[in-house]
């Protein structure tokens, strides 16, 4: 009987120490392996959601709401003509190294971003810049070439963080930064993990460590948040098991959107593709609810223009462009362009692949053939995104805010509207919150009006996680897992 009350006791123990040790540490799991972890050199968004906010940040940042809030720089003042920009450092900010964060680490930073051998794959957040000086060791003056309102939000991605000039020849593998988090390890193939650092300036997160492993396959996602293995999954993979996740009370599901504007891209200059009315047809015989059904298993917002919904400047234009197969047939004949055979290339993500074949069955049904070609990634950046070489593609756009892609003449999608490249130049010359935000309301308009693509639905975000975890972003306003706030609720 005494034996039995102290395995017992011990078996209690021990779960009471288990239970102590995860209320300070984290597992999350990520579908994709970031290829290095330096934001400011790469453009896939697996660095951002390990290293931003937690090991790197930025003069500005992006809250959970999609506000740009202070980050390394407490405030800010913009000159009245809009062209210079006076940032007051926080005072007492060090690398995770020891080195003081300082004015001449800005310089060096936005120097390095945007010279001519940089790779930062954001190169257009700063080409505006024209000089970064130094007023003293906490103030920094930005003077750029044209009046700019939304300059503090570009300094608030991740590839605008600031780095250390004396780290950055190893920051691919070995990031030093000024976050709550530092480097830990990384196992290539398995897991990355970050460790609460004591040196912090601001808030101390309620983590001590926080490992990010990957699994890319769907089962063994849902396999692995099964068992327990995984605390969080903020990236779901496997929207088809989210039903049965949501049923058990060991875990929480957390849908909320993305900056993922998922589109039928459309090639404006290649016939019969140039005709506003063949655009138009092919938009209306889209049911964009279908495609969130079929391909997303019901996860996602129907858009009606390149703007994300939960942004307060969002305009609902899915009525204009309505499911409607008997206009589309209508426009179709209107442009002469019956009988249609346009080419139409995938990536390899699910709701590209699967949301094709629905795209093909739909287009069919008013008379236009299409010509399916299932790519890699690396097939499609080639022909699609740098050689423009299709005709139609599903993409999920998710970069924050990019509408002004539309005024690029150069952009894959090749549309040109002279309209539209002014309404983004008075845009960039407004600080005026009221009048930006009416130029962004025009902007989607125009847009819209001219249907330079088929818009079908914001990208959803859905993850998952143990019942008890707090303070997860819901919304993904940009590519990151914040773990600044999260914790384990007591």
């Amino acid at each position: 009987m005494f034996a039995k009350f102290m395995q017992t006791a011990a078996a209690v123990a021990i779960l009471a120490t288990l239970a102590l040790a995860a209320s300070d540490t984290i597992t999350l799991a990520m579908v994709l392996e970031p290829p290095n972890l330096d934001p400011t050199g790469g453009a896939a968004a697996a660095i951002d959601e390990i290293v931003y906010a937690n090991l790197f940040e930025g003069l500005t940042r992006i809250a959970s709401d999609g506000s740009v809030q202070p980050g390394l720089a407490a405030s800010w003042d913009v000159a009245e003509n809009g062209k210079s920009y006076t940032f007051h450092l926080r005072p007492g900010v060090t690398f995770h190294d020891g080195a003081t964060f300082d004015a001449q680490d800005v310089i060096f930073s936005l120097d390095r971003a945007r010279a001519p051998d940089s790779t930062n794959a954001q190169k257009g957040l700063f080409e505006g810049i024209e000089t970064v000086t130094a007023i003293d060791p906490q103030t920094v003056q930005v003077t750029l070439k044209s009046p700019d309102g939304a300059f503090p939000f570009k300094m608030a991605w991740g590839d605008a963080v600031m780095v250390d000039e004396a780290s950055v020849k190893n920051i691919a593998t070995h990031p030093i930064g000024t976050g709550p988090f530092k480097f830990g390890e990384w196992k290539q193939g398995d897991h990355i993990t970050l460790t609460a650092w004591d040196g912090y300036w601001g808030e101390k997160p309620a983590l001590k460590s926080a490992t990010f492993r990957f699994i890319g396959d769907p089962t063994a996602a849902f396999a692995a948040i099964m068992a327990g293995d995984i605390d969080a999954f903020p990236i779901y993979p496997a929207p088809e098991t989210l039903a049965q996740i949501q049923a058990d009370p060991r875990f929480k599901v957390l849908v909320g959107t993305t900056e993922g504007e998922t589109i039928l891209a459309m090639n404006n200059a290649r016939p019969p593709l140039d005709n506003v009315k063949v655009r138009e047809a092919i938009a209306h015989a889209i049911n964009r609810q279908d495609i969130i059904d079929g391909a997303m298993f019901g996860y996602g917002t129907p858009i009606g223009t390149h703007f994300a919904p939960h942004h307060p400047d969002y305009v609902d234009l899915t009525a204009q462009s309505a499911h409607d197969p008997e206009l589309s047939k209508k426009l179709l004949a209107e442009a002469g362009a019956e009988n249609l055979t346009l080419r139409l290339a995938l990536p390899p993500t699910p709701y590209a692949r699967r949301g094709g074949e629905i795209v093909a069955a739909e287009l069919r049904a008013v008379g236009i053939q299409t010509q399916i070609t299932n790519m890699e990634w690396a097939q499609w950046l080639e022909q699609v995104y740098k050689n423009a070489d299709y005709d139609l593609t599903i993409i999920s756009h998710v970069e924050p805010m990019d509408i002004g892609i539309y005024g690029r003449d150069t952009y894959y999608f090749n549309y040109k509207n002279p309209a539209f490249r002014e309404t983004m130049s008075q845009l960039d010359a407004t600080t005026d919150p009221a009048a930006r935000s009416a130029l962004l309301k025009q902007a989607q308009q125009i847009i819209a009006d001219d249907y330079v693509n088929a818009y079908l639905f914001q990208l959803a975000k859905t993850g998952v996680a143990k019942a008890e975890i707090e303070g997860l972003w819901e919304n993904a306003p940009m590519p990151a897992n914040d773990l600044t706030a999260v914790h384990w609720r007591e």
